[in-house]
């Protein structure tokens, strides 16, 4: 069995992962990154572009080339009112140009985007269709990673670090027994899309709410459909399956009788992409040899749409305290604790933020106790205009958002107007 080497290994091509892989690279570290599936070709996987990573993506310089990649701007969430006109909850054009928007885009593109800025590093590889099974370890360390090649070989990739960037099901957090603690999450979702005809006018990325007894809608507004997310309790599965596309179709058109011309777009329930939703945070996100970032370290819920970016700035703040002792050849727990004393209170706050989402808003319509936006949010948005102002800041960049290390940065890097 061939034993490969490498600096860094990172297992898991998503946005915490490619990122990761492109700052340690131009840092001149040896860097392989690990990614199960063959391509990045999955959706309805996050696709929010939130403005602290748009800002890191200038810092290194490649802010052109990502604002030519397709993509709408979200700016603005609305909430809908009975009888009236939507009220506006948060305006993200409140924020500094240029970062007063969220980019939509497919994840692919996105992750295609930084797999090639990476390429152009001669010290980083990316190994697609490469399964990680297990942990290579040797004297109380973690060496490296056991892999399934695309072959099917047993195969092994040594390493001075490995960093577990697989996601709320990781492999290697388990294979490391590293304990975790879960929250009680009220809802799943389940996304579509439902097409966008050509005359409809109105924001496009525009996130609108709908609420329902036991079940809420969420619709995003892009340029050719409707990126659409039904909530409802967890542990509903069966009954959904039970009911048919039909059913399914039934209940969308009552939540949203204004696309009801076009509920016939789901043609059966395989087009709906089912989400377990989960909220938990490892008691501790390392052992000797491997650290865990991303939602291998914090699985997120969707409200907020802020697991990706929140991802991101684990990653940048990684490699700004790894790549100085990965040059050296060696990583200690001092290094990796570090990591985790910068990110874990971040996530502490966007956790408790979404607790506290669910508790006020979903578990009451989940319980069929609310069918209406509160009329608290609505008071906060009518009448404290300061509340528009702050909520898109910490969406956009939440508590301690990270910059780009300065061995990541490009001399070219300014801001680029939106085309």
């Amino acid at each position: 069995m061939a034993m490969e080497t490498t600096g860094c290994a990172v297992v898991g091509g998503g946005p915490a992962g490619m990122m990761l892989g492109l700052l340690l690279a131009r840092a001149g570290v040896r860097v392989t990154v690990l990614e199960k599936h063959g391509d990045f070709l999955r959706d309805f996987r996050g696709d929010t572009v939130h403005p602290s990573t748009i800002r890191l993506i200038d810092e290194l310089g490649l802010g052109g080339e990502f604002r030519r990649l397709p993509q709408s701007r979200l700016k603005n969430v609305v909430l809908p009112v009975a009888g009236g006109p939507p009220v506006t909850m948060g305006d993200f054009d409140s924020l500094r140009p240029p970062y007063n928007y969220i980019a939509m885009m497919p994840q692919w593109d996105f992750l295609n985007f930084l797999a090639a800025a990476a390429a152009e590093e001669p010290s980083f590889t990316l190994l697609m269709s490469h399964t990680a099974t297990g942990l290579v370890r040797n004297g109380g360390r973690v060496r490296g990673v056991r892999l399934r090649t695309p072959d099917g070989r047993q195969d092994e990739l040594l390493a001075d670090l490995v960093v577990a960037t697989d996601g709320r099901h990781s492999v290697l957090r388990a294979a490391a027994g590293l304990a975790s603690k879960e929250f009680p999450v009220p809802f799943d979702t389940w996304w579509f899309r439902l097409p966008r005809y050509p005359a409809e006018t109105g924001e496009v990325a525009g996130l609108v709410p709908a609420f329902g007894p036991g079940e809420a809608l969420v619709s995003l507004t892009r340029t050719d459909y409707y990126q659409m997310g039904y909530l409802a309790p967890k542990g509903i599965e069966a009954r959904l399956r039970a009911e048919g596309v039909e059913g399914f179709r039934r209940r969308i058109a009552a939540l949203r009788p204004d696309l009801a011309d076009r509920v016939d777009a789901i043609g059966s329930l395989d087009d709906l992409h089912w989400l377990d939703v989960r909220l938990d945070r490892l008691q501790s996100w390392h052992i000797n040899g491997l650290l865990c970032i991303g939602d291998a370290a914090h699985a997120m819920s969707p409200a907020g749409g802020v697991g990706i970016n929140l991802a991101i700035q684990d990653a940048a703040a990684a490699a700004q305290y790894l790549a100085p002792a990965l040059l050296r050849g060696r990583v200690t727990r001092a290094d990796l604790q570090a990591v985790e004393r910068r990110r874990r209170l971040p996530t502490v706050i966007v956790q408790s933020a979404q607790r506290l989402m669910h508790r006020a808003v979903f578990g009451p319509v989940m319980a069929g106790k609310q069918t209406r936006v509160p009329a608290a949010a609505l008071f906060v948005a009518r009448h404290l205009p300061a509340v528009r102002r702050i909520i898109p800041r910490l969406i956009g960049f939440g508590p301690r958002p990270e910059h780009a290390p300065a061995f990541a940065r490009r001399a070219e890097a300014r801001p680029q107007p939106y085309p």
